[in-house]
């Protein structure tokens, strides 16, 4: 497949969604890996702001790989140990 159709998009959409719901800060508050974890879910909120744009500007391209970038932060803050995932198939570890 060449192509990013509605469905496709769609569907990452709602993992996304569902990826942002279940994510937990679970380190010592003050602590620089708070900083970090608050820093890394800023980020990843805002590629789902930046995702839900661009598909709406009809640039499919741009909110898939906005969608990446934001499961490129949740699970490297997974692997961290920063977020709680509840071990959900949502994440890479």
């Amino acid at each position: 497949m060449k192509e990013i159709t509605d469905e496709k998009l769609e569907k990452y959409i709602k993992i996304a969604e569902k990826s942002l719901k279940k994510v937990k800060i679970i380190v010592p508050k003050n602590s620089h890996l708070e900083i970090a974890a608050k820093d890394f879910l800023d980020m990843a909120e805002r590629y789902y702001k930046d995702a839900l744009y661009y598909k709406n500007k009809g640039d499919y391209v741009t909110a898939f790989a906005a969608l990446n970038y934001l499961h490129g932060y949740l699970d490297a803050g997974a692997r961290l140990g920063i977020f709680e995932t509840n071990n959900s198939d949502l994440f890479a570890f």
